[in-house]
């Protein structure tokens, strides 16, 4: 699909750290994706929405909240009925000043070109959230505004996400930490069930209750990120990275990693790779 770029300086006037916007999606095919030089935060008001990446697509919600990096290409569709969405488009600078003070922050706002980090609110939590941006839709466009909506909600997702993980239990939390070893996630979901010594299907259920992740989407993420490091770290090619993390068939290995990146791994590499003379 063809991909146009997006650029902040169109967008945001001079002096303004951040852009707010609600708008009712299109209901008809994205004819192309765009790129961007900025962050970006968005929120299903309500209806339903596709968020539509390059060799992905992911159905969303009311209530789905996604934080996008630099350097995705995506486009939006509505599902539906009206499918409300409230945009905020952030300066690059801020976010990475506010990532100098704030480096455990890093996980709403990840490098360039990496998949959209996603979250969801329920009923209790969306009027919360559509109160805060109210009060930033009225407010200047200026990085202490910005960082008054931010910080408290970016504290109650981290919030959020400690309380889920301090309810797995021990024999999981063991088992995924062992899971981070190369010679654990090269066997897959299997090798992680194997860490936990209990039946599949109870690991299976026990990981979709704590982290809302089968063993084997956790698994991939695993390694496909350790696939990422890789690309950016080694001369080691496609195919022997591929085989080191447990995948012979490059087809799925490349699926698996355009899902999790929004690109190729050989794009991956060309775009990130500094100094590193490889073969590809």
């Amino acid at each position: 699909m063809q991909t146009t770029v997006l650029c902040q300086k169109d967008i945001l006037p001079k002096g303004d750290d951040f852009h707010f916007s609600r708008s009712v999606l299109a209901r008809t095919r994205a004819k192309a994706l765009h790129d961007q030089d900025y962050y970006e935060i968005f929120w299903l008001h309500n209806g339903r929405a596709r968020l539509v990446l390059d060799g992905t697509r992911l159905t969303l919600s009311e209530g789905d909240l996604i934080f996008l990096s630099p350097e995705l290409p995506h486009a939006l569709q509505g599902l539906g009925e009206e499918s409300h969405i409230v945009n905020i488009i952030i300066r690059r600078k801020r976010i990475i000043e506010l990532l100098e003070r704030h480096p455990e922050m890093a996980h709403f706002f990840p490098a360039q070109s990496t998949a959209p980090v996603h979250f969801h609110r329920d009923i209790r939590q969306m009027s919360r959230l559509s109160s805060m941006a109210k009060v930033l839709e009225a407010a200047p466009r200026t990085t202490l505004h910005l960082e008054a909506f931010l910080l408290p909600l970016i504290a109650e997702l981290t919030l959020e996400t400690r309380s889920q993980f301090e309810a797995i239990p021990t024999w999981l939390s063991e088992a995924l930490i062992q899971a981070e070893d190369p010679n654990v996630f090269r066997y897959g979901a299997a090798g992680l069930v194997a860490q936990c010594g209990k039946a599949h299907a109870h690991v299976a259920r026990t990981m979709q209750a704590c982290l809302g992740q089968t063993p084997s989407d956790y698994i991939n993420a695993l390694r496909m990120d350790y696939a990422a490091r890789k690309l950016t770290g080694t001369p080691d090619s496609l195919t022997e990275i591929s085989s080191e993390i447990g995948i012979q068939n490059m087809s799925h290995f490349h699926r698996l990693f355009r899902s999790r990146y929004g690109m190729t791994p050989r794009q991956y590499r060309v775009k990130h790779q500094k100094g590193v003379v490889q073969p590809v």
